[in-house]
């Protein structure tokens, strides 16, 4: 019992140190902890030593449980389902929460406010600090900027025996998604994350009830979701336009944007309205326009396309009401718009093909909205979609270009770490790729590569897969962009723009 009255000890010691939990709450944190473990007993523990780490202490907890058969079953979905629950012994009620953002928020910074709510959903385990930071992080220099490049490694795998359960777990319809408002406090299934500890601050954007959360997989500084309070599918229209400005308005050091509504050129989640932002400047945000374009009756509007391997209109004005009304506009016509000559077709056979993906910011004192035209066709030759990665690129990326990657940022999948270990061994040995099941997708982007290089070593080979990969990724956008960036293309874009015009 010392040791696990240590760990208890340790995990109400974390919640007084990171403000989770006042002091005059402690006991009754303790108290809730002990009764998530089973416990009715417990007595303080002798000594001064420093508490252990958030990590360590919920290992210990974690152990216990599964030593007591608490667990259904020792492995990550399960303990995970069980770690949340404890934390949320330390976590202050919903509305306390959203009491302390919005007087942050009124007395001192919008700033000040996120950077609250940004900690205490770190603090609270919901973001689990010590997953995220295993992601492999890089950047490489490409002639559209500083791109982004991530192998995502904080969601963990699941264990065989979860995976089997959820297959025959009932189907619930609540929460519907993971995006709805329901998921406060639910404390999750083997088919649905445990979020008892996850917190929300309400919202209202264009005169409708949304929700302000944190990704729990962070791909970049202060990831967020936005959400819709009401199960709604996605869907890009003029609304969409004015929500991201009145969030921008808010939180003007935050951009927003939108996933796009149709499926292969939109996100994982198309049931559910949402938006993503943070405070961060991707590559987009930072690439110059090249080409200054003039809107007939908007002439008040800054606009022009972006140097930028997807095709994108940026647009900007003091007035967000007259984006807004630009931005429907471009839309309407890019909706309807067919170009046979450019492969740009706004449907076949009844299924629409043409969207945006949109994306707000505030900069030095102006509103701005980049429009990023997207199309989900599909041929014999492309069935996973014209402006999709193509077939060579997928032994690197072959999932949707979503939002985040449209901005510049690959989340890349897990395998690759593996994978890169491997072919990096068998570049600096000399070895025969296509020999290795595990890598012989990687061989003909290998010897495409090497000639470009001179002897591989183990202290450069590293470097060379890292620009590589991120190369790979710019000709994943490329392959993205409905207007490529040759003469040809960029004719077919001012057609584009002039038909807006027209």
């Amino acid at each position: 019992m010392k040791n696990i009255n240590m760990a208890v000890r340790d995990l109400v010691r974390y919640g007084l140190s990171t403000g989770l939990t006042e002091p005059e709450d402690a006991v009754y944190a303790r108290n809730r902890i002990l009764a998530v473990l089973g416990l009715d007993e417990y007595e303080e523990p002798d000594g001064t030593e420093p508490a252990a780490g958030l990590e360590d202490t919920l290992r210990a907890l974690l152990d216990f449980a599964a030593c007591q058969g608490l667990l259904e079953h020792d492995s990550v979905v399960y303990r995970d389902l069980f770690d949340t629950k404890l934390m949320d012994c330390l976590m202050p009620r919903p509305s306390e929460i959203v009491k302390k953002f919005w007087t942050i928020y009124e007395k001192e910074t919008p700033e000040k406010a996120t950077d609250y709510f940004y900690k205490l959903s770190q603090d609270s385990d919901y973001i689990r600090r010590y997953r995220v930071c295993k992601d492999i992080k890089w950047v490489t220099q490409t002639e559209y900027g500083d791109l982004d490049i991530t192998i995502n490694l904080s969601k963990p795998e699941k264990d065989p025996r979860a995976i089997a359960a959820a297959k025959t777990a009932r189907q619930s319809g609540y929460p519907k998604c993971l995006l709805c408002m329901e998921n406060v406090g639910y404390a999750g299934r083997v088919n649905h994350p445990a979020r008892n500890s996850h917190r929300i601050i309400p919202l209202t954007m264009n005169e409708e009830q949304w929700g302000f959360q944190y990704s729990p997989y962070v791909y970049y500084n202060e990831h967020c979701i936005v959400f819709n309070g009401r199960h709604t599918p996605m869907q890009i229209d003029r609304s969409t336009f004015v929500k991201l400005f009145d969030f921008v308005r808010a939180f003007p050091h935050y951009f927003l944007g939108s996933n796009a509504d149709l499926p292969i050129v939109g996100g994982s989640i198309l049931t559910h309205d949402h938006f993503q932002g943070g405070n961060y400047t991707f590559a987009m945000a930072k690439a110059a326009v090249e080409e200054t374009v003039v809107f007939q009756g908007f002439e008040d509007v800054e606009a022009g396309i972006v140097k930028w391997p997807m095709s994108v209109i940026r647009i900007s004005s003091e007035d967000s009401g007259r984006l807004v009304c630009l931005a429907e506009k471009i839309l309407t016509k890019w909706r309807g718009y067919t170009d046979e000559e450019a492969f740009i077709f706004a449907g076949t056979d009844g299924e629409p093909h043409n969207t945006i993906t949109p994306i707000a910011r505030k900069r030095n004192g102006r509103f701005e909205l980049d429009l990023v035209l997207r199309n989900n066709i599909t041929t014999e030759e492309h069935p996973l979609g014209v402006y999709h990665p193509h077939q060579k690129l997928h032994h690197i990326k072959k999932e949707n270009i979503g939002l985040i990657e449209v901005m510049g940022l690959a989340v890349l999948p897990a395998r690759l770490k593996d994978e890169l270990s491997i072919l990096a061994d068998y570049m600096v040995e000399g070895k025969n790729i296509r020999s290795a099941e595990a890598i012989e997708k990687h061989a003909d982007w290998t010897e495409a590569f090497l000639p470009r290089y001179g002897t591989v070593t183990r202290e450069n080979v590293t470097d060379i897969l890292k620009a590589e990969v991120g190369r790979v990724f710019a000709e994943v956008l490329e392959d993205a962009g409905v207007f490529k960036r040759t003469e040809e293309g960029k004719r077919a874009f001012l057609r584009f723009i002039g038909q807006v015009n027209a």
